[in-house]
């Protein structure tokens, strides 16, 4: 099936994937003064007295726009807002799908980080949650800093954190059939832009001591004179024994490899050089680092691809639905740590030992069950941390 032509067809038939509904009566003069003038001015004059009462009053306790600059769309790189749009529309699509939130595409026409800051802020008391998309690094990095300290709503960068939190989902439940202890491993990230360097982080955080990173001109180590702001700052925390060369190097013994970067840029020679039962994440897209097929040829133990036309797809679909469910649920003021490690552990668990084995470590990305165990272990861990506004 040629899915391209199949879909271009399609979206001219659909005219847009989404469309707003009316939730209320609105057909004689009775509910028309109550859901609009004069009616309406009682609710306004409430938030006017107290902005937060907007949560109770109005849709924003449900509302995210997906927030794009149309510079890093999909595989397809910087093509502009207009351009990024499809994508939007679907990513709002999956929200209302599997999360039951109203989402909406916000494609901004510049590239300054100043004027998409300053453009979120200005409409952000319309909205319960920010979800940032497709922003290249490593401008995405000073984008969601600023936001996240600068607004009392969750901002989510779902290129950085949903795909570290859906790797490392992965990751656990491979990690579990492998027999290997997430702290004993070497674990080497390929491709240090937003997705890789938050991957890597997060993973620390999780329990990794040993992380490798890889970039188009080799392993990255403290020190290197190529690196941006984003690679010296996740240099002073992995490849501690500051190893130097290409990826080849880097592949030489490590339990498990991710990748974020770019098309057959594994060989079989390094996949034979990794350890026994070795695990790989080639997650790039359309085309992967190895195909599966290669991979296990040479020998990997379990193998994920970005791509539902294989076993083990690594997809934030997976994550962003239910995480931005459970935050709104409990009104969270910021999406932390804590949650995150909550949203990973509860897509994992959605596989029974029962279920798992090495052609399924994840829950597909539309097993609602999966939508929900994020949501409320999310939502729990919100209230324990002590960033939830409704309890």
């Amino acid at each position: 099936m040629n899915y391209r032509e199949i879909s271009l067809k399609k979206h001219g038939e659909w005219k847009g994937k989404i469309e707003t509904v009316c939730r209320v009566p609105v057909d004689n003069r009775e509910a028309l003064s109550i859901a609009y003038t004069p009616g309406v001015a009682e609710p306004c004059m409430a938030i006017h007295n107290d902005k937060n009462k907007s949560f109770e009053l109005t849709r924003r306790w449900n509302t995210v726009p997906v927030i794009t600059d149309g510079t890093a769309v999909l595989g397809l790189g910087d093509i502009g807002p207009e351009a990024g749009m499809p994508v939007m529309e679907g990513k709002c699509a999956l929200f209302k799908a599997y999360g039951d939130v109203d989402a909406y595409p916000l494609c901004i026409g510049s590239k300054d980080v100043e004027d998409i800051i300053k453009t979120i802020k200005l409409l952000a008391g319309s909205f319960g949650g920010i979800n940032l998309e497709d922003i290249s690094a490593p401008r995405c990095f000073e984008i969601e800093t600023r936001l996240k300290e600068e607004l009392d709503i969750p901002v989510f960068h779902d290129d950085q954190h949903g795909t570290a939190i859906v790797c490392a989902a992965a990751l656990l439940n491979a990690l579990k059939l492998a027999g290997k202890n997430l702290t004993e491993i070497k674990l080497v990230v390929n491709g240090a832009g937003a997705a890789g360097i938050a991957i890597a982080k997060f993973l620390l955080k999780l329990g990794v001591k040993n992380v490798v990173m890889c970039d188009l001109k080799g392993i990255i180590c403290k020190g290197n004179d190529w690196l941006n702001p984003a690679q010296k700052e996740i240099a002073e925390i992995t490849n501690l024994q500051r190893i130097k060369g290409a990826l080849s190097d880097a592949m030489q013994g490590a339990d498990a490899f991710i990748g974020v970067s770019g098309p057959h840029c594994v060989t079989k020679e390094m996949v034979k050089s990794m350890a026994d039962k070795a695990i790989l994440f080639t997650c790039a897209n359309p085309v992967p680092e190895i195909e599966p097929e290669d991979a296990k040829a040479a020998g990997a133990f379990i193998v994920g691809t970005g791509s539902s036309a294989n076993p083990n797809q690594i997809n934030n679909v997976l994550v962003f639905p239910g995480l931005f469910r459970g935050a709104l649920d409990v009104r969270a003021t910021t999406v932390n740590t804590e949650m995150m490690i909550a949203a990973a552990k509860g897509i994992a668990g959605c596989v029974s030992d029962k279920e798992l084995s090495t052609d399924y470590i994840l829950p597909y990305a539309y097993d609602k069950r999966a939508h929900a165990a994020v949501a409320k272990a999310v939502s729990e861990a919100a209230i324990a941390s002590g960033v939830a506004k409704s309890v």
